[in-house]
């Protein structure tokens, strides 16, 4: 976890919340194939977006969603 945690500071995304799963069960849940990955869920959980790089233009979108 601290390793997790570090990582979220480099991102300089530390107000984003941290979800630790030590079974990566949720990892094989969403097909995640390594990160940095950012999945976006609306209120009743359906699954938006998902985005591999975190560039301006995912950024973009990412803000257009929400």
């Amino acid at each position: 976890l601290g390793l997790a945690e570090e990582f979220r500071s480099e991102l300089g995304v530390e107000s984003f919340p941290l979800l630790w799963d030590p079974s990566f069960d949720s990892w094989r849940f969403f097909g995640v194939q390594g990160q940095p990955l950012a999945l976006l869920f609306s209120p009743d959980g359906e699954l938006l977006g998902n985005w591999v790089i975190l560039d301006d233009a995912a950024k973009d979108e990412i803000l257009a969603l929400v």
